[in-house]
This record gives C-alpha cells, structure tokens and sequence, in this order.
C-alpha cells in the first residue's frame, strides 16, 4: 500500500494538524459526531475531506472519506464498505479499519442506527450483517441486500484528499466494485422491526 504523503496537505496546514490529532478510531468516530449533518440542501455533493473539514458538515460518504483519509494519515490503509439496500431505501457507506486482527468501521449517520462498529468482527460479511436488522423503512421492512468488498482509496492517488471538486469517480467506482449478496430467497421471510426500533429509529442528531 502506498502510504499517505503529508505533502497532499502542505498548503493546508491547519487541517493537516487536525488529522494527525485523531489518532484512534474512537477520536475519528467522536470528530465526525461534532460535524452537522450535510443536508445537501443546494444540491448533491460529494466533497474531499478537505472541502469537509472546512464545511463542518458531512453525510455519510463524505464522512467514510474523511475518515478513510485519517486512517491513511496514521499508517492505516484508507477501506470503505459500501452497503446497499433495496431501491426504496439509500445505501450507506462506512471507513473501515482493523485492530487485533478484527474489524470495526466509523459511521456518519443522522440516525440513532447505522453508527459505530467496535473492532470484534472477525471478517467483513460479519460486519456487514451487524447492521442487518437496523436497516428498516417506517413501515419496519427490512433492507440491507449487499456489502461491497474493502474499496481501497490509495488506489486513486492523493488528489481526492484536497480537491475542491466533487469526488463523483469515487462514488461511481465504488458503486460498480464487487459486491456479496446477503440473502438468498424469498425476502418475504424476513420478519418487520418492531415498533419501538422503528420509534428509535426516527431519532436524530440533527
């Protein structure tokens, strides 16, 4: 893996010391809980971690991307985990990283689900399902379909760090990369989420 280069940040020097301060995955996860969440009210947007930091704002890939990039800036390879979901619901896309041999992804959501995964997960299937029975609509079907496989960002260089144009090759990529299905059969099987997750699930950060 090509390490992270600090020279990606030279000319921003006040954001280079934030991403040397968060150094677990615990102070990445508590950095991207302060972020307002990225309403995206004029328009989509998939902005660098960069133009995120500077924002103050994130939804959940620009989030995965900012954390992917303070992962590289301590010596961790830069993994997404792309979750997609039946085409009434959205995706969502979490960093991941590895300690003691086990899994565990940081999360930005608005939501009380979808968060935070401590590292006990032994590969990323049993990750993935870890957020199988949170994935509900308001009428508490169940929507979680397929999880991708680790998407490494140092494959892309370092320009998708600083640039303040939006990083639609990297959500597109990551959208066509392989991906595992998680189930087989008849999803009218599958039973509802209570009313009270479905309660719990309407709360939010912002």
């Amino acid at each position: 893996m090509r390490r992270f280069s600090s020279a990606a940040f030279k000319d921003f020097p006040k954001e280079l010391a934030i991403l040397k301060k968060l150094n677990s995955p615990s102070k990445v996860q508590d950095f991207l809980n302060d972020l307002k969440i990225n309403f995206e009210k004029d328009g989509e947007t998939c902005r660098s971690p960069l133009m995120t930091l500077r924002t103050k704002k994130a939804h959940c890939m620009e989030g995965a991307l900012l954390a992917a990039a303070i992962f590289w800036q301590h010596g961790r390879p830069p993994l997404l985990l792309d979750l997609k979901t039946t085409n009434d619901d959205n995706d969502h896309v979490v960093a991941l990283f590895k300690e003691g041999g086990r899994w565990g992804a940081v999360s930005k959501t608005n939501h009380a689900v979808l968060r935070y995964r401590d590292p006990i997960y032994k590969n990323i299937r049993e990750l993935a399902m870890s957020y199988f029975s949170e994935y509900f609509l308001d009428s508490g079907v169940k929507t979680l379909r397929s999880y991708s496989a680790p998407f490494d960002l140092s494959r892309y260089g370092d320009e998708w760090l600083t640039t303040k144009e939006n990083l639609w090759n990297l959500t597109d990529a990551l959208d066509t990369s392989k991906h595992f299905p998680i189930l087989k059969g008849n999803s009218a099987r599958l039973r509802r989420a209570d009313p009270i997750e479905i309660k719990a699930g309407k709360l939010t950060d912002y």
